[in-house]
């Protein structure tokens, strides 16, 4: 896998589009299972009442990768995830997820060379604000000889 060969083919490119709403009583089980203790994330009758910072990691598109991305014998592992809110989200609130390759690098470690693609999904609210970003980072390595 040549990187800047996949740099020009997949970065930027929308690959996928989802929609969610969010529950109120979601936000408050994410957050209690989270060991919040603030009511604005875990008691609905809290007048500020919102989801907490990282509740849309939860979310999934329906693919984590463009499905043309030549991964054939390699083995692609969760290397983390970064949420960025953007505002406030709410319950009842309806968020369109589109996502798409934002970065794509490599870097030798023990095991050999390591290709590292971070896909990003942008969170729309209904009034097409921005409301999170979420980046979920994925290391790809090449699979050890036999």
């Amino acid at each position: 896998m040549e990187i800047e060969e996949l740099r020009k083919q997949f970065l930027k490119l929308n690959f996928d589009t989802a929609e969610f709403r969010v529950d109120g009583d979601d936000i408050v089980g994410f957050s209690v299972a989270c060991g919040e203790t603030a009511s604005r994330y875990t008691d609905a009758s809290d007048p500020d009442f919102q989801a907490p910072p990282t509740f849309p990691a939860r979310f999934h598109g329906r693919r984590m990768l463009p499905s043309d991305l030549p991964l054939e014998g390699k083995i692609p592992l969760d290397a983390g995830k970064a949420v960025m809110p953007q505002k406030a989200i709410r319950a009842g609130t309806k968020l369109v997820g589109k996502s798409y390759l934002n970065e794509i690098y490599e870097k030798t470690g023990r095991s050999g060379r390591m290709i590292f693609l971070v896909s990003r999904m942008e969170l729309f609210d209904e009034a097409e604000d921005l409301a999170c970003i979420v980046d979920s980072r994925m290391v790809v390595r090449e699979r050890p000889a036999e």
